[in-house]
């Protein structure tokens, strides 16, 4: 075994030459201590139960064995994966993936995601084509699975993320269930943040003599960190929140409730911060745009529940609020630890209102945190000294036309509209219009009535005006009545008895317009 003490390189760990040639492409080189205690046992094919903080490396620690394992095996039956990645979230599902993705390419191993939230068809394709490594949530694995699109008959290693918060989100029987459908003999990896309760129940009954390796104790990452407990009045509370959220740098703020989300980033973009939601409500195109405009530095702020934001990993959070404070300690360190990651620095600020103080002091000593306390206001030095806090814009936030382009609506409008006018977006009225009368009349769109005028002026109806429906309907008889001659085409025809009871259909509604088009018909077969 390894000392996971001593400098030791990818390659040390036992990993393929091709996997280790990956990892220093994307600029990793060096093991993680959770890498380094827990690859050479993977490798060798133990079960490894693993328990590190949030953000020390786990992914890799169990993501590069499997890989490892699979690389130099045939290619998965169709329907049949060869490994199983079992995670809590769709946007952990999703994280999963994109670090694994390029080293499997690099090993001739495929990955897929099989989440909720998104179509069946390109995730049942993708089973049929035969995939090796399938990353999923509980759920819709089982939906899958009843659906006779996947089966576990292959599976040769199982690996569990963040078990701890499966077993507190409620899945613990649908994970036991899956489990139950792989083979006895298959190698089982199982990485937590703890190793007790219900995690203990899965071990048990699905482990065998595993090895354990712990990196950490679960509270290691508040040393880390700068904890403070702010102490604020009950309707100083929004005003705190969004001077707090309007500080330079990446913050993270958790509420909750889904309503509460959504209303703070509302009330947040009316003074002029821009913030993005993320909750269990959202569509899953929603939740991955939000996130990658975080990710990304598009906005600053992301507000979101517990269970939305589980397991996610985003580079440069240097700030996390506490909006409502936690009643776990579990859920206060999971919150906390989406700052100082993998060795990073981190302030994490929880706010406080009087009745809450006693409650919340309490927790954090069971989390084993000792927070500094202070008693602030909006505005205070005090408080943008300790966070950055700064007063907002007061600049509502109003999205730019190009953003929905990459909305649901708008491509949707491309694509059933998708003739070069691209102008329709802009206005439904002026684009029905073109659509029935599309005959070089675009001015007509910009300037209705003087265009009418002059047209009806020539006539000397100009009363006609106030009628743009006989108007339009008129333009629909111009090419019916080509035999008269141009004039006869531009003027309307003599003012005869007939052509004029036409005219007066012009100027009701109802039944003397079918009038007219019966009329019109009868009067060109005589």
């Amino acid at each position: 075994m390894t000392d996971p003490t001593h400098p030791v390189d990818f390659a040390g760990l036992g990993l393929p030459e091709p996997l280790v040639r990956a990892l220093g492409r994307a600029g990793i080189t060096t093991p993680f201590e959770i890498q380094r205690a827990t690859v050479p046992d993977a490798l060798a094919g133990r079960d490894v139960l693993g328990r590190g903080q949030t953000g020390s490396g786990k992914t890799l620690a169990f993501g590069l064995p499997v890989l490892a394992r699979l690389a130099s095996r045939n290619r998965a039956r169709p329907l049949h994966p060869r490994a199983l990645i079992l995670v809590p979230t769709r946007e952990l599902a999703m994280q999963v993936n994109d670090a694994l993705l390029p080293l499997g390419k690099a090993v001739g191993v495929f990955l897929k995601t099989a989440v909720g939230g998104v179509p069946y068809d390109r995730q049942i394709d993708a089973l049929r084509r035969g995939v090796e490594i399938v990353v999923a949530t509980p759920g819709r694995l089982g939906d899958l699975i009843e659906r006779g699109v996947c089966r576990l008959d292959d599976v040769e290693v199982t690996v569990l993320d963040e078990a701890d918060q499966m077993a507190d989100m409620g899945f613990l029987p649908d994970v036991t269930a899956l489990l139950a459908k792989t083979p006895a003999g298959a190698q089982r990896l199982l990485f937590s943040a703890t190793l007790d309760g219900d995690v203990d129940t899965l071990v048990k009954r699905f482990m065998t003599d595993p090895v354990t390796h712990s990196t950490a104790p679960p509270t290691a990452a508040v040393a880390t960190m700068d904890h403070h407990l702010l102490l604020i009045a009950p309707h100083d509370k929004f005003a705190v929140a969004a001077s707090i959220a309007a500080r330079p740098g990446r913050t993270m703020m958790f509420a909750r409730t889904q309503l509460g989300v959504d209303r703070l980033v509302d009330q947040l973009a009316a003074v002029g911060v821009r913030a993005g939601a993320l909750h269990g409500g959202k569509t899953q195109r929603m939740r991955t745009r939000t996130l990658a405009e975080f990710k990304e530095g598009r906005t600053s702020v992301l507000v979101a529940t517990d269970v939305a934001a589980r397991g996610i990993h985003v580079d440069g959070v240097s700030l996390v609020v506490h909006l409502d404070p936690p009643k776990d300690p579990k859920d206060y360190l999971h919150r906390a630890g989406r700052t100082a990651r993998a060795g990073e620095s981190g302030a994490v600020a929880t706010l406080v209102l009087p009745k809450q103080r006693r409650s919340t002091l309490a927790m954090l000593e069971r989390a084993g945190v000792a927070p500094a306390q202070s008693r602030v206001r909006s505005g205070d030095a005090e408080l943008a000294e300790l966070t950055g806090a700064r007063t907002p814009s007061g600049v509502p936030v109003v999205d730019e036309p190009p953003a929905p382009r990459h909305g649901d609506r708008p491509r949707g409008e491309r694509r059933f509209g998708d003739r070069g006018q691209g102008q329709r977006r802009y206005g439904d009225r002026g684009q029905g219009e073109r659509r029935y009368d599309d005959r070089g009349q675009d001015r007509r769109r910009q300037d209705d009535r003087p265009y009418g005028e002059r047209r009806q002026d020539e006539r000397g109806q100009g009363e006609r005006r106030h009628g743009d429906r006989p108007y339009r309907d008129r333009h629909f008889t111009d090419r019916p009545q080509g035999e008269r001659g141009p004039g006869d085409r531009r003027f309307g025809a003599p003012a005869t008895g007939r052509p004029a009871d036409r005219r007066g259909g012009f100027r009701s509604d109802g039944p003397s317009r079918d009038r007219q088009f019966g009329g019109q018909r009868s009067t060109r077969t005589h």
